[in-house]
């Protein structure tokens, strides 16, 4: 099924971009670059053929989870991180897996985090490399960069299922490598850098429909052996007008290391 709906894409400028999160020191506060709303086709997933990670860098899964309360992290974080990890290990072959932030994000003007309504993958290249050092250290880094490694995020509702701003992806089979925008991420304490996506209408965009807090998505943000990068953003779209219900969910950023014959999966 085809549906249609609403994205904000980035634009291509004559100097650099930037998002400055927490802007002022203010939690919370965003201060964006240019973004144009365009009007898009999204396939719906749930009624055609599933999409394959290692070549479409996106899957969607049944893992239910014991954690029903996403509250205090220290209260749920060590049982969630353990099914993550066992998730990843067992879809995509990871054998090192680290867990390393959760952002709970809510439909609402007046929460803290809100859905990412841009279209974008979290690293650029020298992001990336730049994550793993600040992550392990520059010694560990190295190590990690002799082999195959990546950052997974792993993305699930909460609560109830998503009625409204579900998540899109596009397929990197239709993006073009002039589409993208490097962008600056500028929070109060350290800079890093984003890709962003460029509006084409050979573009094709995947959902899955009323998802569950008893599913999960997991999609590849960037891979040192190649496998391509997923842009993604909520969507403009509401499944049933009567449906009152807030999207929530929590997005899981990973950082995972391949057994050697994973790149062939």
């Amino acid at each position: 099924m085809t549906r249609t709906a609403h994205v904000n894409y980035h634009v291509h400028a004559s100097g650099r971009q930037a998002f400055e999160i927490d802007a002022g020191g203010i939690v919370g506060n965003l201060i964006s670059p240019e973004l144009v709303d365009t009007q898009i086709a999204l396939h719906d997933l749930r009624q055609g053929a599933a999409p394959n990670f290692a070549t479409d860098g996106v899957a969607f899964a049944r893992s239910p989870s014991t954690v029903r309360d996403f509250g205090e992290k220290d209260a749920w974080q060590a049982a969630y991180d353990t099914e993550l990890t066992d998730l990843l290990k067992r879809r995509i072959k990871a054998q090192e897996v680290i867990i390393f932030d959760h952002t709970v994000r809510t439909d609402d003007p007046n929460a803290t985090r809100k859905p990412a309504r841009n279209v974008h993958s979290d690293y650029s290249v020298k992001g990336a490399e730049q994550r793993l050092i600040d992550l392990l250290g520059a010694e560990d880094a190295a190590e990690w960069a002799t082999g195959h490694y990546a950052f997974v995020n792993v993305w699930r509702p909460i609560s109830h299922p998503i009625n409204s701003a579900p998540l899109g992806f596009v397929r990197p089979s239709s993006v073009a490598a002039q589409d993208w925008i490097t962008l600056d991420l500028i929070y109060p304490d350290r800079r890093g850098s984003i890709m962003g996506l460029a509006a084409n209408d050979k573009h094709e965009w995947v959902y899955q429909s009323k998802m569950t807090p008893d599913e999960v998505v997991f999609f590849n943000i960037y891979d040192n052996a190649g496998r391509p990068p997923v842009a993604h953003s909520a969507i403009d779209l509401v499944e049933d007008p009567t449906v009152i219900s807030i999207r929530q969910s929590i997005e899981s950023r990973t950082l995972v290391r391949y057994q050697p014959e994973a790149l062939h999966a």
